[in-house]
């Protein structure tokens, strides 16, 4: 019986002390927040826009897989749009194809937070992926600027890729521009051109942080490009999204 009670001890004590560690485990997990557009217009072209699926599956699943918690807002809150252009079959990647049948992340996605409600003191970096959605929403949001002033300033990594640089735009810190004399990258004005939408957009991205004093600097079109300046981090196209994760990832261990 002593032996018996003493198993029932150790047992209790074991499956005790492993609760306690996952809940450390849990508690220590690093907090990303991933902030997507909610414009579907492109402009007044007639065409629909959002977010570029890559550029959202590929951090998103390098940070995951690395045990990192990830939280999705926008600025309507609930279902932001992909751009359908970015599902199409031709721009598939294996990212995009696990993005696809991930049915717990589209559950997700539909029930993504309003960007208002979220506080930074909550996560440890914020993620922004691109499209051509966020030139006409996010970089007019009074929120999406207050959250990236308030990472930036309680030093905490921000990082944005392809377009989503430019909702840094009206970004300040101090009365100064965040990227006044910063090293940043994006999508460039040449691939703009490539796409054929330089005429549709409200601004150019390469044009408007350089005007903002930002050192702009760019790779070959199309291919992973990614700049770390202190926490800001940048890249330039779809391309390069895996490279901003890892960036990411660096400054979060």
């Amino acid at each position: 019986m002593k032996k018996i009670a003493l198993l029932a001890i150790i047992a209790f004590t074991a499956a005790g002390v492993s609760a306690v560690a996952q809940k450390s485990n849990k508690k220590g997990m690093k907090k990303v927040l991933f902030v997507v557009t909610s414009n579907d217009k492109l402009g007044n072209t007639g065409e629909k826009t959002g977010f570029w699926s890559e550029e959202f599956a590929a951090p998103y699943y390098e940070l995951l897989d690395k045990g990192i918690e990830i939280t999705i807002a926008s600025p309507l809150g609930g279902q932001p749009p992909i751009d359908p252009k970015s599902a199409d079959p031709s721009s598939a990647t294996e990212d995009t194809k696990r993005f696809d049948a991930d049915k717990a992340l589209q559950e997700k996605l539909k029930n993504t937070l309003k960007l208002s409600t979220v506080n930074q003191k909550d996560y440890d970096a914020v993620f922004y992926p691109g499209g051509h959605g966020p030139l006409w929403d996010l970089v007019q949001d009074k929120s999406s600027i207050a959250l990236i002033e308030a990472f930036y300033t309680n030093k905490k990594p921000v990082a944005f890729v392809c377009h989503a640089p430019a909702v840094l735009k009206n970004v300040k810190v101090k009365g100064e521009y965040l990227v006044k004399g910063k090293k940043v990258t994006g999508f460039t004005n040449d691939e703009e051109e490539v796409v054929g939408l330089t005429k549709v957009v409200p601004f150019l991205l390469e044009d408007a942080l350089a005007s903002n004093g930002a050192i702009f600097s760019k790779g070959a079109n199309w291919q992973p490009y990614a700049v770390e300046d202190g926490l800001l981090i940048t890249g330039q196209n779809p391309a390069s999204s895996k490279l901003v994760a890892g960036k990411l990832l660096d400054q979060l261990k």
